[in-house]
């Protein structure tokens, strides 16, 4: 059973950044694709960004676009989610999610990922 875990979240003021990390146990991450969502408080979860098995293709959420920038390095097992400019409506339980094998594309809805990860907060507040 595929296994994904974040780490990297905690409280950051307005403006600052933060980065996360989703990494895989006793597999390889190279032929997933990685997904990053998040729930805050009385919300649903929404998705935040995704990126291709091979890096080649990402997509994010329109209130993320341009401050927040997926990537993942094979050589660690290991996708980043960095977030700059964070805002407070930005605070919410951010999880990872992954689907394989070998996927061209990635599709940031809930039903597309296969595994998911436990999750880790991020405040942002002053």
């Amino acid at each position: 059973q595929l296994q994904v875990v974040e780490s990297g979240g905690g409280l950051v003021q307005p403006g600052g950044s933060l980065r996360l990390s989703c990494a895989a146990s006793g597999f390889s991450l190279d032929y997933y694709a990685i997904g990053w969502f998040r729930q805050a408080p009385g919300k649903e979860r929404e998705g935040v960004s995704c990126i291709s098995s091979s890096g080649g293709r990402t997509n994010y959420a329109d209130s993320v676009e341009g401050r927040f920038t997926i990537s993942r390095d094979n050589a660690k097992n290991t996708v980043y989610l960095q977030m700059n400019s964070l805002k407070p409506e930005d605070t919410a339980v951010y999880y990872c999610a992954a689907r394989g094998p070998v996927q061209p594309k990635c599709v940031l809805t809930e039903t597309w990922f296969r595994s998911w990860g436990q999750g880790t907060q991020v405040t942002v507040s002053s």
